[in-house]
């Protein structure tokens, strides 16, 4: 066997020496550019990432494609440490872990504004072209300093393209055999010499109700989705920056019993569903002032309306967030140096006890004023070292001054060692009545037991990158070390009562620590090989009835998970793409006296796609889920979801309830997809 690996290893060398010479400068070249890439997200200004004192992860939209989506919720789960969970098997709502940090801490930003967040945190990842996508920074760890809120556990930064740059016309079509129909169109269009616009439609269409595992449920909800983006640019005297970008989405989905008609049955007893439709819009615009100094301003709002039933319980909101900030940009001798104000307002209304007034009648909106000053300074030291240090001051009118220090520093000893080490804080304004946490109550009501405080963290990284070129190809190591310690955090009791969740700020401590190691590697021939794997423990520490601190492994955090993407390429313009996750076991949401496992099994997901490239399209296709893995007994008594038969000794004797957040991977197995791109340049 070995004799016949080596006979093929050997072959292939050969076959490939001829290019060697040209796969030298393209190696070459490859590295040089992703050393110089120019990166936005750690420190709010461009700045190759080479020469960032934050660690930076950067995702091109080409990377993506390797294991295409319909959208980016899905797609974000190719980054190793980001894990998109879904928190309800029946309407298939969830959020964003980043190095198994809940949702909540996770800020989602367009462009470097905060636009999604809060109440539409479940559904802002849906329906984004991805025609429009140039590429994804991930920053990980707390970034307070710059952001304000949310931004506790990492950001995400979708960037979109410049439409100026961006090819004339682009489409991506494709399908799958469970009937997944997805369209994803972009045009620009050249108003004038100063004039620009990138025009983004994305529809997707999954109307096949399905229920393979034989439990009377769909085992994927049925969407109907439609997005339009729009983004403008405008060109100014020397250089000076203006944009605009404006975003609509419309989702009708449903998930529930095969019998569920949403006509007939929607916000109804007698069949089960969970129905959702969400209505959202989206501003952003940013403009830099026409002085002689680098001064920025930008606007963002979004309105959210949801409308939603879980069975018979109705779920009613509306959120308007209004943001805005200026900032001075200024480099002199060896500072770069930036300072500025922001300004954010949420005002949010639902049909649930959060926004009533003591009486318990009237009814009050939440609106949250957010006011916040930052000041950042970059120090070159010399061509080695460099230092960052921040501050962030931002006041809540129930929180009162929220201090966010920040500090970084970066070493380069040679031009392939980088060390980096940050400190930071991060910090969360409570508002728990968000759609995440109704989606994932489903059947459960919501308890607050006090006056709930802001979290806050206190966070420390240890990141070291290695690049070199060898024989063989390039390599890059990218390390990272993480500790974060909680306190105030809220924490969601499922345990103590089968109906409801119990929101209390932690009598204790939490901690989110590990190591994430990515490597790639970019052979002479062309082969590319990307792999990830993290370790973490994620755990709270609290005080339990003998006043003892007992320590508590935190729900959908494994503590091993890892990410890959094989990418080979054929003459003649074909190439073949393996990419796949794997998580270890992870903690679930158990009910008393459960029969199903407190922890889920080692699982893995693997997906394989060829494509053929021709000179304005391409055709792909493939398998995902190839060893077809699916959960076993997501659902709590299925048979029963309204909960009519739980008081029967007989037949119920663990007075077991209807529930639905039993969830560590979909429940969708093996499937084939095929779609075509096509482009203009």
């Amino acid at each position: 066997m070995k004799t016949y690996i080596s006979i093929l290893l050997a072959t292939i060398y050969t076959t490939c020496y001829a290019q060697e010479n040209e796969n030298d400068s393209i190696i070459t070249k490859q590295t040089i550019d992703n050393l110089d890439e120019v990166v936005l997200t750690g420190t709010m200004k461009p700045v190759s990432r080479k020469d960032s004192p934050i660690p930076i992860e950067v995702y091109s939209s080409k990377y993506f494609k390797t294991n295409p989506n319909p959208s980016l919720f899905e797609s974000i789960g190719m980054i190793n440490g980001i894990q998109p969970q879904l928190n309800c098997n029946v309407c298939n709502t969830g959020d964003i872990h980043i190095n198994g940090m809940e949702g909540p801490y996770t800020m989602i930003l367009i462009d470097g504004m905060p636009i999604v967040s809060a109440l539409s945190t479940v559904y802002g990842l849906n329906g984004i072209p991805n025609s429009l996508v140039d590429r994804i920074e991930v920053v990980k760890g707390p970034a307070s300093s710059l952001y304000g809120t949310e931004a506790m556990g990492g950001i995400i930064n979708i960037i979109t393209k410049d439409p100026q740059k961006a090819n004339k016309f682009s489409a991506d079509i494709y399908t799958t055999t469970w009937l997944e129909n997805n369209i994803d169109l972009a045009y620009k269009a050249k108003i004038s010499d100063k004039i620009s616009s990138l025009l983004g439609v994305n529809y997707f269409l999954f109307d096949n109700k399905q229920d393979k595992n034989k439990d009377n449920f769909t085992d994927v909800t049925l969407q109907d989705r439609i997005s339009i983006f729009n983004k403008w640019n405008f060109k100014r005297p020397e250089n000076k920056t203006a944009s605009l970008a404006a975003r609509y989405v419309y989702e009708d989905r449903w998930g529930g019993e095969m019998q569920y008609y949403k006509r007939i049955h929607r916000g109804s007893n007698e069949v089960y569903g969970e129905s959702v439709l969400t209505n959202r819009a989206e501003i952003i615009a940013m403009y830099q002032l026409p002085t002689k100094e680098d001064i920025y301003t930008q606007f963002s709002y979004n309105y959210h309306q949801q409308n939603s039933f879980y069975g018979a319980t109705s779920y009613q909101a509306k959120q308007n967030v209004i943001f805005g900030q200026i900032y001075w940009d200024k480099k002199f001798k060896n500072h770069s140096f930036l300072a500025g104000a922001a300004m954010r307002y949420t005002y949010y209304d639902d049909n649930t006890p959060g926004t009533l007034y003591n009486d318990g009648v009237t009814n009050q909106p939440m609106k949250s004023p957010l006011p916040g000053f930052f000041l950042q300074d970059e120090i070159t030291l010399n061509s080695k070292n460099k230092l960052l240090i921040g501050y962030r001051l931002d006041y809540d009118k129930h929180h009162k001054d929220i201090h966010s220090p920040r500090f970084a520093y970066k070493y380069s000893p040679t031009k392939n060692h980088t060390f980096r080490t940050s400190f930071g804080t991060g910090f969360r304004v409570v508002n728990l009545f968000t759609e995440d946490h109704a989606a994932l109550s489903g059947s459960r009501k919501i308890v607050i037991k006090t006056d709930l405080n802001p979290e806050k963290s206190y966070n420390g990284n240890l990141n070291y990158v290695y690049n070199d070129t060898f024989s063989f190809g390039h390599l890059n190591v990218d390390a990272t070390a993480f500790y974060s310690h909680f306190t105030n955090k809220i924490v969601g009791d499922f345990e103590t009562d089968q109906s409801a969740i119990i929101y209390d700020n932690l009598d204790g401590y939490a901690i989110s620590k590990g190591i994430s190691v990515n490597t790639d590697l970019t052979f002479r021939f062309p082969l590319k090989i990307n792999l990830g794997i993290s370790y973490m423990k994620v755990y709270r520490k609290e005080k339990n009835e003998e006043n003892e601190y007992e320590k508590i492994q935190q729900i959908h955090a494994p503590e091993w998970s890892g990410n890959y993407t094989i990418s080979y390429s054929f003459p003649k313009k074909w190439s073949v793409d393996l990419t796949g996750n794997w998580y270890g076991k992870m903690r679930l949401p158990i009910l008393p006296n459960d029969y199903r496992p407190e922890f889920s099994p080692f699982y893995m997901l693997t997906n394989l796609q060829i494509t053929k490239t021709f000179k304005k399209f391409e055709i792909y296709g493939g398998v995902k889920n190839i060893f077809n893995f699916v959960p076993k007994n997501p659902l709590m008594r299925p048979f029963d979801p309204f909960n009519n038969h739980v008081n029967d000794p007989t037949n119920n004797p663990n007075g077991y309830t209807f529930d639905t957040a039993y969830n560590y991977a979909p429940l969708q197995g093996i499937r084939s997809f095929i779609g075509l791109r096509y482009t203009i340049m």
